[in-house]
């Protein structure tokens, strides 16, 4: 089994059908083959070996995406990193996979200086000449040692894809993605959440490091276009106007903050063709929700997933998201979802308790870290850190575990207030959090952007109108934007 088999099936059926498009520039299925082909050849010529690690370092362009194909295609194993992060944090990811390369672009070869002895740099776009590194299209062999029908042999659990966290509670794990993980999570994208059509075309703004990264598998083994948003900041505006101009099905993965602001530019334009807009990587508040369905019509599908478990935990069709209001869906098929106690035992529906997850999407474990593999997968269950219940089937997440916050012995979790601030008709974002308190232990605070100005005391007032007493904030700073990674997930640290 190798995953690069879904590029051959892309292959053959859309063959002489554009594969990736951005801006002026176009590739065919078939000339994306050829060019994956070369590169993995080109690869192996460099010295690396099947197994080896390919960290892939830049904005989305093509090039990433053949990267990323060629490193399966080869038997390597890929390493996409988000490119916004320092370069010391991407030294520290090279050297803990023991990366044999590393491709990097203009934007992000400021990396390379922090890069362990022998990694072979790979430059993409190198505008002036300069720079360390080998040019990219260099190294592309004049052949492909096998073509895109004939990929490298690799065992189902064999490393595809290592999956870093983002590191918020220390420093990343790099979640290893098997072969068979990342065939369960395209089966189940194909089987519960679209089978994409014939002629489907993608939007991918979101990173194809992350989530976007991992919808490429599903929809290029159905030979979809793939249209990638130029730029290297995301803009609502130009992403409506990428939408008509290629008359777009899918929004791949779009980030809740990223589709709020989709939302306010599409008010009163048509998009007839839009079928699908998938959501994750953060809660999707009820009030965004709503807004969107209300512009963009039932067509937005709620996703939860985790590096851990790609993209494929449960799914939420458009459908029934207003009928099950707070729920991110049911699990997809072939996954179970269980709530945990603290002491690790089945809780009744309707009762929090920790997210446990079991199927063949959850990761092998963490590269080299056997004792946080060990507590992650204690008992054959990933531990997902998440708090929630089910309901009918239904999985509601209530908050991170680590977020939770209490106060006066009492446990607060920041999303149930964040969803109140925000039915405010003037709050646009929030992110609750604790802070020490002497007498409490901790006390909630909220920061807040808003689209008028209101008073922080009557932000405390609709709380204290919603919810028991305790869980109200106790202060209330606005601020004119809130902190988010490349994801678009508010960073509480």
């Amino acid at each position: 089994m190798n995953i690069a088999g879904l590029l051959a099936d892309g292959i053959a059926r859309a063959g002489g059908r554009p594969a990736l498009v951005q801006g002026d520039r176009v590739l065919t299925y078939r000339q994306l083959g050829d060019r994956v082909g070369r590169l993995a050849a080109g690869f192996a010529a460099l010295g690396l070996r099947r197994g080896d690690r390919v960290v892939i370092l830049m904005p989305n362009r093509p090039e990433l995406v053949e990267s990323l194909w060629a490193a399966f295609h080869g038997g390597f194993v890929a390493v996409p990193v988000n490119w916004h992060l320092h370069p010391d944090e991407v030294g520290y990811i090279a050297a803990h996979c023991g990366a044999a390369a590393v491709v990097v672009s203009d934007e992000t070869a400021a990396a390379t200086r922090a890069l362990p002895d022998g990694v072979r740099v790979l430059r993409v776009a190198r505008r002036d000449g300069s720079g360390s590194g080998l040019d990219y299209e260099d190294v592309l062999a004049p052949q492909p040692r096998s073509p895109a029908s004939s990929p490298a042999g690799t065992a189902p659990d064999d490393p595809a894809w290592l999956f870093y966290t983002s590191g918020t509670t220390g420093r990343p794990k790099g979640a290893t993605l098997t072969h068979r993980n990342l065939a369960a999570m395209t089966a189940a994208y194909h089987r519960d959440l679209d089978p994409v059509a014939d002629g489907s075309v993608y939007l991918h703004a979101a990173p194809l490091t992350h989530g976007s990264g991992l919808y490429l598998l599903p929809s290029t083994a159905r030979g979809a276009t793939q249209v990638i948003a130029p730029g290297t900041s995301f803009s609502a505006a130009g992403f409506v106007a990428l939408l008509k101009e290629h008359q777009v099905t899918h929004a791949a993965f779009l980030a809740p903050t990223m589709l709020r602001r989709v939302v306010d530019e599409a008010r009163g334009q048509a998009l007839p063709r839009l079928r699908s807009v998938v959501v994750g990587g953060a809660p999707l508040y009820q009030e965004d929700l709503r807004a969107a369905v209300g512009v963009l019509g039932p067509i937005v599908i709620q996703m939860y997933g985790q590096g851990e478990a790609p993209m494929t935990i449960t799914v939420m069709p458009a459908s029934a998201a207003l009928d099950h209001p707070g729920s991110c869906g049911r699990p997809f098929r072939g996954v179970e979802v269980r709530i945990a106690g603290p002491a690790g035992a089945p809780v009744p529906d309707g009762t929090d308790g920790e997210v446990l997850v079991r199927g063949d999407v959850v990761m092998r474990g963490y590269w080299d870290n056997p004792e946080a593999s060990a507590a992650t997968l204690a008992g054959g269950w990933l531990h997902t850190g998440d708090i929630g219940h089910l309901d009918a089937g239904y999985l509601h997440l209530t908050d991170r575990a680590k977020d939770v916050i209490i106060t006066g012995g009492a446990n607060v979790y920041p999303r149930e207030v964040e969803e109140v601030l925000l039915t405010h008709p003037s709050v646009r974002e929030a992110a609750v959090v604790g802070v020490p308190d002497p007498e409490w232990g901790e006390s909630i605070r909220a920061f807040v952007v808003t689209t008028g100005d209101p008073a922080p005391a009557d932000l405390i007032q609709h709380c204290r109108d919603r919810l028991a007493s305790f869980k109200k904030p106790r202060e209330v700073i606005l601020v004119p934007e809130l902190p988010k990674n490349a994801a678009g997930k508010i960073l509480k640290r």
